[in-house]
C-alpha cells in the first residue's frame, strides 16, 4: 500500500484541485473509536485570552453545527497571560461540554495539557477533530490539525525545522525569502503593489474594467532592486500572466527608488511581457522621470483606474 501512495498526489477538498504530493508516510495504531467529539483553541485577537471550542458531536464540520445546533458548542475563554493556565473549573466545564463518559479527572488533564501545548509552543490553532473514547472511556486524539506563529519561529526553531516545503506553493516560498506578501490567483494580470489595502483595490479594479488579477502581491513599504526583481520574478512564473500592473503609493517609499529598481528588474530580467505602472506620492516626478528616459517600453498611467484600463488592453 505504501508504495501506491509514496509519490502519488493527494486531492482533498483541503488541498484544492491540484492535490499535494505524498513525500511522507505516517503510521498510526489503529484505534477502535467509540464516540467522536470536536475540540479546538483558536486565539481571540484583539482579546488576551484562547478561545476554546467544545462539542459532545466530532467527525463533522464545525461550522455546519454552529448553524444547526448552537447550543450543543461549548466556548470558554482562557487568559493567555496568566501563569497558572487553564484552571481547573474551566477544564471541568469543558469535559462537560463534551460529555465525557470515562475518567472526569483524566480528561480535565488532557485538556489543560492540550491548553499548554498551545501556550509553550506559540500555535495560532489546534484543532482536535475527532478527539474521541475508546470503549473504556479513554480521550484519544485520533486526528489534530495545530497551526504555529510565523512570528516565533526564532523561538520555536524546532518546529519549524520540520516544515516540508515541497507541500507550499514555491512561488510563495521564494516570496516569503525576499520578505513579499504573495498569494496566487488564477487571473492573467500580475499585480505588484505596496500595501495591502492598495493591493486589494488594485485587483478589484482589474476585475472592475474586464481583467482578472493573478496574484495579490505586496511589497511593503521598503522595497529596493532586489524586491523588485524577486516579485517580477515569482509573477512571471505563472504561465497564465499576460501582462504586469504595478501599482505604487510612495510615503515612506519614494517613487524614484521604486522606478529604478522596477528599470533594473526590467533590464536585468529582459522582461518580456507589457508593463504598466502607475506610481504616485513622494518623489513621483522624479519616478515618473527615472521610467520615461529608461528607453524601455514601460506604459505610464496617471491614476488607477488609467492602470487597469491599459494593462487590459494590453492583454486583448
Amino acid at each position: 500500500y505504501a508504495s501506491k501512495m509514496l509519490g502519488g498526489t493527494l486531492v482533498t477538498k483541503q488541498s484544492g484541485p491540484a492535490g499535494k504530493p505524498v513525500n511522507t508516510l505516517m503510521l498510526a495504531k489503529k484505534m477502535d473509536l467509540k464516540r467522536e467529539m470536536y475540540f479546538s483553541i483558536l486565539l481571540n485577537r484583539p482579546d488576551p485570552r484562547a478561545l476554546v471550542i467544545a462539542c459532545a458531536e466530532g467527525g463533522t464540520s464545525i461550522e455546519d453545527l454552529a448553524v444547526e445546533k448552537p447550543e450543543a458548542i461549548v466556548k470558554v475563554l482562557v487568559d493567555m497571560t496568566d501563569p497558572a493556565g487553564m484552571t481547573d473549573a474551566q477544564a471541568a466545564q469543558i469535559a462537560e461540554g463534551l460529555k465525557v463518559t470515562g475518567d472526569k479527572a483524566a480528561a480535565c488533564a488532557q485538556v489543560q495539557n492540550l491548553f499548554k501545548v498551545f501556550k509553550e509552543y506559540d500555535c495560532t490553532m489546534l484543532e482536535v477533530n475527532p478527539l474521541a473514547e475508546d470503549a473504556t472511556g479513554k480521550l484519544i486524539a485520533a486526528d489534530a490539525k495545530v497551526g504555529f506563529d510565523d512570528n516565533a519561529a526564532y523561538r520555536q526553531a524546532d518546529i519549524f525545522a520540520m516544515r516540508d516545503l515541497t507541500q507550499e506553493d514555491p512561488k510563495e516560498v521564494m516570496a516569503a525569502k525576499f520578505d513579499l506578501n504573495y498569494i496566487a490567483l488564477d487571473g492573467n494580470i500580475g499585480c505588484m503593489v505596496n500595501g495591502a489595502g492598495l493591493a486589494m483595490a488594485t485587483m478589484d479594479i482589474i476585475q472592475l474594467h474586464g481583467g482578472k488579477p493573478a496574484n495579490f502581491l505586496d511589497v511593503g513599504g521598503a522595497a529596493q532592486k532586489e524586491q523588485v526583481i524577486g516579485a517580477f520574478n515569482i509573477i512571471t512564473q505563472d504561465p497564465g500572466v499576460k501582462c504586469l500592473l504595478v501599482n505604487i503609493f510612495g510615503g515612506i517609499m519614494k517613487c524614484d527608488v521604486i522606478a529604478q529598481g522596477i528599470v533594473d528588474a526590467t533590464k536585468e530580467m529582459g522582461l518580456k511581457l507589457p508593463l504598466v505602472v502607475r506610481l504616485e506620492g513622494t518623489n513621483v516626478e522624479l519616478g515618473r522621470k527615472i521610467i520615461q528616459d529608461s528607453g524601455l517600453p514601460i506604459t505610464t498611467a496617471v491614476d488607477l483606474d488609467d492602470a487597469a484600463i491599459k494593462a487590459v488592453a494590453a492583454i486583448k
